[in-house]
């Protein structure tokens, strides 16, 4: 008798530590751009979309969700994997309510970035007003649960954000204006300098646990080995070599704000190394192609390039590490998505 009491007061203790587990993270709070985006950009007047096939094939009921990924994106797995819930939606999809998004909501837009003349140029959803989306929320969300459990909601909650890439690929380095007023160096500080304020106003907004992620091998994308066709179709080095610079720039950024921020828990994620290893040993994580991408011929293909019309959209998406031309498969999502749960947020688990 005395066994069986040991026994029902241990199950009964197992089972009053899981809701602790959970609430420690009770949602995740994303920002950011196309790495992110589940389908905001659907709502949006501009051409930079993915909502049709085949983007989504490998989604839930094989549907496009306005994700660029033949399925779920790393955030997706990042909620799932942190047991909250498997799919991140978009704060404009009308699909879904504040009961939704109180366990995790994306203000992500494709195509934007730091600057605000990245947003510009294909019309999208500028990175303030995702922090001013955020405010909105935050006001029906206290509707919804009261002010008091909404607001230690807040301070509990992660918020992701994962920007960048755009600011040099569709503007830096394509348009005149940014180019002529900065130079390389000059232009990574004026976007820390972005980022290092939209942290600051996010922990006025509350939070305090925040991840902040780096630019990836963007020199790699199968649209700049494309560019570079005449040289080869490497990787361009000056554009990796950018991406390390400016992560090295934004961990410095985050060790300032750590040391001015009282409470708050600050760190960034990198995805550079990783997925420069799954570029350079493609094979070691059951890739076969690291060069261009399954939509399309894989060299220039994406949003409606990348549509149900072209023939030569490959069949087996998990044998690329690139889904088009500018973002990356669902398996290469998923492998991203546990190396940065198990290292950069184990500390949040």
């Amino acid at each position: 008798m005395a066994c069986k009491l040991v026994i029902l007061f241990f199950f009964v203790n197992l089972l009053m530590q899981i809701p602790k587990v959970r609430a420690t993270v009770p949602a995740i709070i994303v920002f950011g751009d196309s790495t992110v985006d589940p389908g905001n950009n659907n709502q949006v007047s501009t051409v930079l979309k993915s909502n049709f096939e085949p983007y989504g094939r490998d989604y839930y009921g094989g549907q496009p969700t306005g994700r660029f990924s033949n399925g779920r994106i790393a955030t997706d797995f990042i909620s799932e994997a942190l047991r909250i819930k498997p799919a991140i939606p978009a704060y404009l999809d009308p699909k879904y309510d504040i009961e939704d998004f109180a366990t995790g909501v994306s203000f992500a837009s494709a195509g934007t970035g730091y600057d605000n003349a990245t947003s510009d140029v294909l019309s999208v959803i500028p990175f303030w007003k995702e922090l001013e989306y955020y405010k909105e929320y935050q006001n029906k969300l206290r509707e919804h649960l009261g002010k008091d459990e909404a607001n230690q909601h807040f301070s509990e909650s992660l918020h992701l954000i994962s920007i960048g890439t755009n600011d040099f690929l569709e503007n830096y380095y394509i348009l005149p204006t940014r180019s002529s007023e900065y130079s390389v160096d000059e232009y990574q500080s004026f976007l820390i300098g972005i980022a290092s304020n939209f942290i600051r106003e996010l922990y006025k907004l509350r939070a305090r646990k925040v991840v902040i992620g780096g630019l990836p091998p963007m020199g790699c994308l199968p649209l700049e080995r494309t560019t570079n066709m005449f040289l080869g179709s490497d990787c361009i080095d000056e554009y990796n070599d950018v991406a390390k610079d400016f992560n090295k720039k934004l961990q410095g950024a985050v060790t300032q704000l750590k040391q001015e921020l009282g409470g708050i828990h600050l760190v960034m994620s990198s995805p550079y190394d990783k997925l420069m290893e799954m570029i350079r040993n493609p094979s070691h994580f059951g890739f076969e192609d690291a060069e261009t991408a399954c939509c399309g011929t894989g060299f220039f293909e994406m949003s409606y390039l990348c549509d149900n019309m072209n023939p030569f959209t490959c069949s087996d998406a998990n044998k690329y590490v690139f889904w088009d031309a500018f973002h990356p498969t669902e398996k290469t999502n998923a492998i991203l998505a546990d190396y940065v749960v198990k290292t950069t947020l184990a500390e949040f688990r």
